[in-house]
């Protein structure tokens, strides 16, 4: 099922809150319903919410016409939605350049750039899955984290897509997927994917994950990136830090699979990757009665950084990325 749908000058979100109980569509005519979307998470995974921002402003320049003031207001607006995902920023930069351009007909310029920015991510997820099945023998057993295949990108997915061609080619046999509390992404999402296409796929409490690999029964880790610095320390799902230590007690291989929209080379490690905190109410509303008790207190930060010497290396669509070559591979990109 692809998240999101242009028909008519509309663009349709899945919206993934309901998953999987029920399937349900958001239309969005302006961009204000898009900004709503991400921050709510009705759309989310880092590569799927910079596509969704870059149609937002698309929608915009369709419904107002292109004021270059106004629709920088609107990228603007887009831009404060999520703070840690570095794909929203890329998009909308290359969005800015359309605008800043000027020229004939920017309106229909800004939709050609949404949608080669999806298509070109569906491209990238394709070349990563191939090059991660690259790195696996036959019949692993991989752990993952969150939610990172169709339903977070424009394609078949970063690491979720690996694990999908895997499967297909027979280096999966099975999958574990963390649920990824507190707002279930693994549980409801990944686990979602998977059964859907027919590989076999087993929960797990985020707690469980180091008894699981105690017992010799993971042989692979791949994970997603929200934002990598140019040293390779990554962003990615809060937790992905306690699975990558664990990971390396146990001699397990930690992969991460991330386009190169997701690294920010203004960054020269994790430390300054700027980590979203969200409402108290994704925690307490698993616990029946916490948000009563008077003195208790939430943290809820979205994201952690794993830094790179617990990662193995990074697949993109570039090749797999072995530190410390992150640096070397991303200014190339640049230039």
């Amino acid at each position: 099922m692809r998240p999101l749908i242009w028909s008519d000058g509309e663009l349709h979100i899945l919206d993934q809150r309901a998953l999987p109980g029920r399937v349900k569509w958001i239309r969005a005519r302006r961009a204000e319903t898009v900004a709503e979307a991400i921050e709510s998470l009705a759309v989310r995974g880092a590569p799927l919410i910079g596509i969704t921002a870059a149609y937002g402003v698309a929608l915009e320049a369709r419904r107002r016409g292109v004021n270059a003031a106004r629709l920088h207001d609107t990228i603007e607006r887009l831009r404060n939605t999520r703070p840690t995902g570095y794909n929203l920023f890329f998009a909308l930069a290359k969005m800015e350049e359309i605008i800043e351009r000027g020229g004939h007909d920017p309106a229909a310029r800004l939709f050609r750039q949404a949608r080669k920015l999806h298509r070109d991510d569906a491209r990238a997820c394709l070349t990563m899955a191939r090059q991660g099945v690259g790195l696996m023998r036959r019949g692993e057993r991989v752990l993952t984290y969150c939610n990172t295949g169709a339903l977070a990108t424009g394609g078949i997915g970063t690491a979720l897509g690996v694990i999908k061609l895997g499967y297909r080619e027979g280096r999966v046999a099975e999958v574990f997927a963390c649920e990824t509390r507190p707002v279930g992404q693994g549980a409801r999402l990944t686990a979602w994917e998977c059964a859907a296409a027919g590989i076999p796929v087993t929960v797990i409490c985020d707690n469980m994950a180091a008894a699981l690999m105690s017992s010799g029964r993971v042989d692979r880790v791949f994970v997603g990136a929200d934002r990598i610095a140019r040293n390779g320390d990554t962003s990615n799902k809060i937790g992905t830090f306690q699975l990558a230590v664990t990971a390396k007690a146990f001699r397990i291989p930690f992969h991460v699979v991330a386009p190169l929209s997701t690294f920010d080379t203004s960054l020269s490690s994790g430390r300054t990757i700027p980590i979203e905190e969200r409402d108290a109410a994704e925690v307490t509303r698993w616990i029946s009665g916490l948000d009563r008790v008077h003195g208790v207190q939430v943290w809820n930060p979205s994201f952690d950084v794993t830094p790179v010497r617990f990662i193995a290396g990074h697949v993109t669509e570039q090749g797999v990325l072995e530190p410390p070559f992150v640096f070397q591979q991303q200014t190339t990109r640049k230039e």
